[in-house]
């Protein structure tokens, strides 16, 4: 009932910036909190930054200071501008939404976008 599709990944060096862009279609009205997770090789998927509809944001203690989250509900965007990368941020970056269904909190999921920082 919503489709996420995630751009702006890439391959930057230790100390560069990107900035990730998740656009949500479908039913965009249910969806309160959006956020980004990234997943390492071998690695469990880890929670990187929460944005509530409302704006209230969470970081992962590992990015906080570097990452930003915002969003843009007007275009059903949430974004991620990473700064000062490291070589531990590289993953597959992944976009949640949780979508209202009025019961229960649905977890919808982007394709994912590779991050790749090199040292």
């Amino acid at each position: 009932q919503v489709q996420l599709v995630e751009s702006g990944g890439g391959l930057v060096q230790t100390g560069g910036s990107l900035r990730l862009s998740c656009a949500a279609s479908g039913r965009t009205s249910r969806v309160n909190a959006m956020g980004w997770h990234r997943q390492a090789p071998g690695k469990q998927r880890e929670s990187v930054a929460v944005i509530s509809s409302g704006g209230t944001t969470d970081y992962a203690v590992s990015v906080k200071g570097r990452f930003t989250i915002s969003r843009d509900n007007a275009k059903n965007t949430v974004y991620l501008q990473m700064n000062s990368l490291k070589p531990e941020d590289t993953a597959v970056y992944y976009c949640n939404a949780k979508y209202d269904s009025g019961r229960v909190y649905i977890d919808y999921w982007g394709q994912g976008t590779q991050v790749t920082v090199s040292s």
